[in-house]
């Protein structure tokens, strides 16, 4: 039975994304790769993992139950290589990121950089894009997370981040007029995009809720207030998506990590690639949402 690390990261990342085309781009394979370790596994196991579905697949439940075993296993593989590969990596990092990423997403990637490396002292700043970008040239962050419209140089290309509309479940803000808005403070890209899109469209609104905690502006829309703009990767739970035609689409930010220039620093160059693996992983709904406000 093979149950390698590699094909047990084949088959996590097709469960954890329930599509074998983003199972590949995670783990650097072609879609027919993915497939054919699949159809391996489940026939070395005599039994299937995922039903084949019109759009991606589903875990079987034995397949669930593999799923739980495959974490475990990849973990302890994971500790084993970072004890014999890199037992003495210590230091401190600074890192920085946008408010919505470091409430969202860091802390799983943070407790596995804890992990792998122990003896490394992290530290976390949050603060806009362009305001982290200073930090990081005045030498006051070691890396930092950024949302920019295009690719910029010295940034390493994680992912996209498209840009959706939310609303309340149970009230439709979106038809008032002015058109009640919750949004980061000035200075936050995806509410630039947004009061741009409305103002184009000719769509009256007014701010009503400003935070500068992805927490506040999901709260804001929650309680029926006001409608959002918010990375497609915020766990939507709870909001309907507003998909074009009930609001003007948005860009797709596009998510750079940058580091600072200190190449000797084996410490930080071991974080920066293990950050990038990581961030790219983090799964996100459709960029063009079919559930109409």
């Amino acid at each position: 039975m093979d149950l390698t690390p590699d094909i047990l990261r084949t088959f996590t990342a097709a469960a954890q994304t329930l599509s074998f085309t983003r199972a590949a781009e995670k783990v650097n394979r072609t879609q027919s790769a993915v497939s054919i370790q699949i159809r391996k596994l489940e026939a070395s196991l005599g039994k299937k993992l995922f039903k084949r579905m019109a759009r991606g697949v589903a875990l079987t439940r034995e397949g669930e139950s593999l799923l739980t075993y495959a974490d475990r296993m990849l973990k302890l593989h994971n500790e084993a290589l970072a004890a014999l590969t890199a037992p003495g990596i210590k230091g401190r990092i600074r890192l920085g990121a946008p408010e919505d990423y470091a409430a969202l997403h860091l802390p799983g990637i943070l407790n596995r950089v804890a992990e792998k490396y122990p003896f490394v002292q992290m530290e976390l700043y949050c603060d806009l894009s362009n305001e982290l970008l200073k930090m990081l040239q005045s030498g006051m962050l070691d890396l930092c997370l950024r949302n920019t419209r295009d690719i910029e140089p010295g940034g390493k290309f994680l992912r996209e981040e498209p840009v959706i509309w939310i609303g309340p479940k149970d009230a439709e803000p979106e038809k008032r007029s002015p058109m009640p808005l919750a949004v980061f403070h000035p200075g936050c890209i995806y509410r630039r995009w947004a009061v741009q899109a409305l103002d184009k469209h000719g769509i009256t609104y007014r701010v009503a809720y400003a935070s500068p905690s992805i927490s506040g502006v999901l709260a804001a829309v929650k309680s029926g207030f006001a409608v959002a703009p918010v990375g497609a990767s915020t766990p939507v739970s709870g909001f309907r998506i507003l998909s074009q035609g009930v609001l003007p689409g948005l860009p797709s930010a596009k998510v750079c990590l940058y580091q600072a220039d200190s190449p000797e620093d084996g410490t930080l160059n071991h974080l920066f690639q293990y950050i990038i693996d990581e961030f790219r992983s983090i799964p996100y709904i459709s960029a063009h949402p079919r559930i109409a406000g």
